[in-house]
């Protein structure tokens, strides 16, 4: 996750402890903790053409109980994990989310939601407010028909645009999730229209990954230079928001390349900011899959992110999540955890390997069959990574 807001314009930003690292932390990666992804069900009530999950309707079996997961959530507050994010399907279908937030929340735990919003009512948002989560991110893939055709439901982006409503009315910090793509790239403009007219104080502008339905829409997903293009948009409004004081945060989200592009602009047009964004860039560490970002799936099975639902290292019914998580005998989390020796081609070779980490690792599984060949969405040139 790249905090362009915080990157470009300076300021603090609510996620930077996660991002950057807390005050005094060593950085190693034995106090490192990961935020974990639970998809607590696979039930939901849209279609969306790009799940990773593949989520759909109806009752899904062998799903963890509540029991079970009041079992995890203390697990992970012993085992300090700053972050609990209830994702689904849809998590609201869930009748115990409520009770399961609260558990969390009253351990310490960061709880958020992410949701398609389009079940978060009036008395929906207070019961989120008084359960203890502190954040929702509401999917909007497109304006009007456009996000209705990708979310397979007609009135979706209404429904989606009055559950941030809601939030907002009762005090619920909420942001608004994007998947970029050919189908909408045309609609980016319109997204910042959005935000400054609704007043939504966070957006993330995600890359897509090839996971779950998602894997379909390769021929879909941007070109290269579409991705540029795309990024600079997102790098001009978060400036112009931010020099016209309306506080939107801007994130771009699954693409590390766009932090190193963001270096380089700055270097260019902010050479005063150049040394604060290489210091930070170089603090988050670029892809955190298996090291700083973790998956429960619905049935507890412990996985490198929530894109990496086809490869478990365990299952949380068997062994705690922090027992899992530290086991490195598996081959590949001890390879994600130090991945940099065994990355191939223009990732292993890349001049800013210490910035992106060699960014996503399933998406050059996707396309070459090698969870270590370079990841093919990275848009910068040889010569720009220094090649």
């Amino acid at each position: 996750m790249i905090g362009v807001s915080r990157l470009l314009c300076g300021g603090n930003q609510p996620g930077d402890a996660l991002r950057y690292g807390r005050e005094g932390a060593s950085g190693d990666l034995s106090d490192r903790r990961p935020v974990v992804v639970w998809n607590s069900t696979r039930r939901c009530n849209l279609k969306c053409v790009h799940c990773y999950i593949d989520a759909e309707a109806g009752l899904q079996t062998g799903e963890l109980t509540t029991g079970e997961a009041k079992e995890m959530i203390a697990d992970l507050a012993r085992f300090k994990a700053p972050v609990l994010l209830f994702s689904g399907g849809e998590p609201l279908l869930r009748e115990d989310l409520f009770e399961l937030g609260a558990c969390a929340a009253g351990q310490g735990i960061r709880a958020v939601i992410s949701s398609n919003g389009v079940l978060i009512h009036p008395d929906t948002a207070e019961q989120i407010k008084k359960a203890g989560f502190s954040y929702v991110g509401i999917s909007i893939d497109g304006i009007a028909d456009n996000n209705d055709r990708f979310r397979g439901r007609r009135g979706a982006f209404q429904e989606a645009l009055q559950g941030i409503r809601n939030c907002r009315a009762v005090g619920v910090r909420v942001g608004l999730r994007f998947t970029m793509n050919r189908h909408n790239l045309s609609d980016l403009p319109a997204i910042f229209d959005l935000l400054e007219e609704e007043q939504i104080p966070r957006a993330c502008f995600y890359h897509l990954v090839y996971a779950g339905r998602g894997s379909r829409m390769k021929e879909e997903d941007l070109s290269l230079e579409e991705s540029r293009q795309a990024v600079d948009l997102i790098f001009q409004k978060a400036m112009e928001f931010h020099a016209r004081g309306l506080g939107i945060e801007i994130l771009t989200v699954d693409n590390h390349s766009d932090g190193v592009y963001l270096l380089q602009q700055a270097r260019e047009s902010a050479p005063d900011r150049g040394d604060e964004i290489l210091a930070l860039l170089r603090k988050n560490g670029g892809n955190q899959s298996g090291v700083a970002i973790a998956s429960v799936d619905p049935q507890g099975k412990v996985h490198a992110d929530q894109f990496w639902q086809h490869y478990s290292f365990g299952n949380i019914r068997e062994r705690p999540f922090s027992e899992i998580w530290m086991d490195i005998s598996d081959p590949l989390m001890a390879g994600l955890k130090n991945r940099k020796p065994l990355l191939k081609g223009r990732c292993g070779a890349c001049g800013y390997l210490d910035l992106c980490n060699g960014n996503l690792r399933l998406r050059a599984e996707a396309v070459y069959g090698d969870v270590w060949a370079p990841d093919p969405a990275c848009y910068l040139t040889d010569e720009e990574i220094g090649l």
